[in-house]
Parts: C-alpha cells; sequence; structure tokens
C-alpha cells in the first residue's frame, strides 16, 4: 500500500507506517544482513520461548507429572532466546552492520 493514499485517521496512518517500516527493515536484515539496534534481541525473545521454552517445560511437566510446570518453560526459554539475540545484535555491531537507531514497534 502507498503511504500517501492512505486515508483514515491518523491511528490508521501510524499502522501502515508501522507495517512498511518492519518491511523496509525484514529487506534489509534479510538481503544485506544490516539490522537496527536490539534487533535480534527483540526477535530472539519471542523465539526463544516458544523454540526452547514451551518444550522445556512441556519436557519438566511430564517428568514431574503436573502438566502446571509448563509456565517454568517460558522465563528459561525467554531467557535463552535473550541471550542468543544479544549476542548476535553484538556481533551485528562488531562486524559494523548495526544501523545506530532502535525501533519502538
Amino acid at each position: 500500500m502507498q503511504l500517501n493514499s492512505v486515508t483514515g485517521s491518523d491511528k490508521v496512518l501510524s499502522a501502515e507506517i508501522r507495517k512498511e517500516q518492519s518491511k523496509i527493515i525484514g529487506l534489509l536484515a534479510q538481503k544485506l544482513k544490516v539490522v537496527p539496534l536490539n534487533y535480534y534481541r527483540k526477535t530472539w525473545f519471542v523465539l526463544g520461548m516458544t523454540v526452547f521454552g514451551i518444550p522445556i517445560g512441556a519436557a519438566l511437566g511430564l517428568s514431574l507429572g503436573n502438566m502446571a510446570f509448563l509456565g517454568i518453560g517460558l522465563p528459561v526459554g525467554m531467557s535463552i532466546g535473550l541471550a542468543i539475540g544479544a549476542g548476535m545484535d553484538n556481533k551485528a555491531k562488531e562486524e559494523g552492520r548495526q544501523l545506530d537507531i532502535e525501533l519502538k514497534m
């Protein structure tokens, strides 16, 4: 969608700007490996909970016989994801692939 053709309230325009901004950042990250500040940390925050946290919690819940322990895996996975993302952000900074901006999404 063209931003100049957006009609409606400021809320609609803000949403469209965020969508277009995300597309641009995604293309930069994918094609050129150039990312804004904390890009990988924000990405791996969610991935850590889903990729690591849920399986850890499920394994813990099954081994203890109480699936209420499923929730314990989420903060563990979140911590793992934040650590991975921070490491990737540091590597991008050292390699000069990090933009000097931070996007609030």
